[in-house]
């Protein structure tokens, strides 16, 4: 059964493999046990197929008669000249999760018994759900699989959802499904750990190119049973086990939030519409006048994001109405009001949500538990949540951070030198995920699990590495006398993809003393 199976890709490698599988039985019988050459009885009718489009679940029917009709000539058997296509109703053309016979009382999709389930699920992550199958379908979804899958989790996981079901109650013995590769961590790995729960994945690869409608992405593949395969293989190698995570070894899933770390790292402020200005614009909004005299510097903002950081700055502006202003006082912020009234408004009228249209003047996510664990700090850490090195940098306080970056409110070196050690970084990559080749840094599963060091004596030389490392990085992106040729060409990215003698000391300075903290030999392995 191929749940998702599109035009029949998959179902037509499926039936040449059992086809090949069945003439290497029947060879073997006649070779050895002197049984008569049987005609081969594999074919289309051993095949399942789930497809919402009719176009594409006719595309299957059509492709798995052609894989028929090319395997018979390809290995000497007689075939119909003029071939007459059967219909194939073991195709079938609906919806693989809701079943609408009963538009007024949706259910979950039954799906018909097999002996393996295999296909590529659709790749649509949590927050385009909505987007792309409308609000009242994504609701339906939500209240079908209450108590199984989280809310926020992508749409494959569905697909291995049901499943694991369909094994836990013998309608299927094995599984191979592709997954997106959020299904390593966060929301996404909950359906991996109900796998392991109810049975176990006898085969993996965590992290595989793969080409997706022309673009190349990068993709997880899962093998699971009931546990009946003892055998265990990841990523082409043999292991004992493999973990939720799709890793073997320690189990780093099992990794719990501490309370010490919570409450200081925060997914940054999502606006919400173009609130964002250059600073031709919003240069004249600063030194405007307000009735009651009030400053527009108080609501028009530097404004970060991830590009910021790893490249250079932009130095972009941003309206903040904050979290809790009222639209009445917001209008007292004369031409920072105007403004949002007409280019952000009528972007916010035309929004689902009821409440982002009701205070089209605040932020849709604009962070109140970030902003007050900054209130009367100097400055603060960020770090973009994608990006190909995992770097950290200094921020001002009145600089707002755009929701690419994750937020820590911490202004002391300490805390930088821990986090941009190697330590830190070998535990973003086992407990992130990833997209593409880009490490995803997540508050929940990265920082607030991670263990700080215990050992007090080390701070002053982690802080005074950290400023070290600092110093050397700010004077290599900011060169005194450089040119703004130059300049553009010195950024984060470009500096650590240089990784030139200077900086590789600074961090292995700064790496010695974090491990000496967690009382580590200065040359403790990554595994270790």
């Amino acid at each position: 059964l191929d749940p998702a199976c599109g035009s029949g890709n998959f179902l037509y490698i499926a039936l040449q493999s059992l086809k090949d599988l069945e003439r290497e039985a029947l060879l073997w019988g006649s070779l050895n046990m002197k049984l008569p050459l049987q005609f081969p009885r594999v074919g289309p009718h051993q095949l399942h197929g789930i497809e919402i489009n009719p176009y594409a679940a006719e595309l299957t029917r059509v492709t798995i008669w052609i894989g028929e009709i090319q395997w018979m000539l390809r290995n000497g058997f007689a075939y119909l000249k003029d071939p007459i296509l059967r219909p194939l109703n073991n195709i079938e053309t609906c919806d693989a999760l809701i079943d609408w016979s009963d538009p007024g009382h949706p259910v979950e999709a039954e799906w018909p018994a097999a002996d393996a389930i295999i296909g590529n699920p659709p790749f649509l992550g949590a927050k385009l759900l909505r987007r792309s199958l409308g609000s009242d379908y994504v609701e339906t979804l939500y209240r079908i699989f209450a108590g199984r899958l989280p809310g926020m989790s992508d749409f494959v996981a569905y697909w291995h959802e049901k499943a694991r079901a369909a094994i836990e109650v013998g309608r299927t013995k094995r599984v191979g499904l592709l997954a997106t590769q959020g299904i390593r961590g966060g929301l996404g790995r909950v359906v991996v750990e109900r796998i392991k729960q109810t049975g176990d994945i006898f085969v993996a690869w965590s992290d595989e190119p793969w080409v997706l409608s022309g673009a190349n992405v990068h993709v997880s593949f899962l093998g699971y049973d009931d546990g009946s395969d003892t055998s265990r293989m990841l990523n082409g190698k043999p292991v004992e086990s493999i973990n939720a995570n799709l890793t073997a070894g320690i189990d780093l899933t099992k990794a719990r939030r501490l309370p010490e770390n919570m409450g200081i790292a925060f997914i940054a402020d999502v606006k919400g519409g173009p609130f964002d200005i250059p600073a031709d614009t919003a240069y004249p909004m600063l030194d405007g006048h307000n009735p009651d005299g009030r400053s527009n510097r108080d609501v028009v903002r530097r404004w970060v994001n991830g590009l910021d950081i790893t490249r250079r700055p932009r130095y972009k502006w941003i309206v903040d109405f904050g979290w809790r202003m009222s639209r009445e006082e917001a209008a007292l912020y004369e031409a920072p009001y105007e403004y949002v009234l007409h280019e952000v408004k009528p972007f916010r009228d035309t929004v689902r949500r009821k409440s982002y249209r009701e205070k089209w003047w605040l932020h849709v996510e604009p962070g109140s538990g970030m902003r007050r664990a900054l209130d009367g700090l100097a400055r603060y850490l960020a770090t973009p949540s994608l990006t190909k090195y995992r770097l950290f940098v200094w921020v001002p306080a009145d600089v707002l951070a755009d929701h690419q970056l994750v937020v820590i409110a911490r202004d002391d070196d300490y805390t930088f030198g821990v986090l941009q050690s190697r330590a830190h970084e070998l535990w973003a990559l086992a407990m992130g995920t990833q997209l593409e080749t880009r490490p995803r840094y997540t508050p929940s599963t990265t920082f607030e699990t991670f263990p700080f060091p215990q050992a007090s004596d080390n701070r002053e030389a982690i802080a005074a590495a950290a400023v070290r490392l600092n110093e050397l990085r700010e004077g290599w992106l900011n060169p005194t006398g450089a040119s703004d040729e130059e300049l553009e060409t010195r950024t984060l990215t470009n500096l650590y993809n240089q990784m030139p003698a200077w900086l590789r000391d600074a961090h292995a300075e700064l790496d010695a003393t974090v491990f000496a903290a967690y009382r580590w030999p200065a040359d403790v392995s990554a595994e270790d």
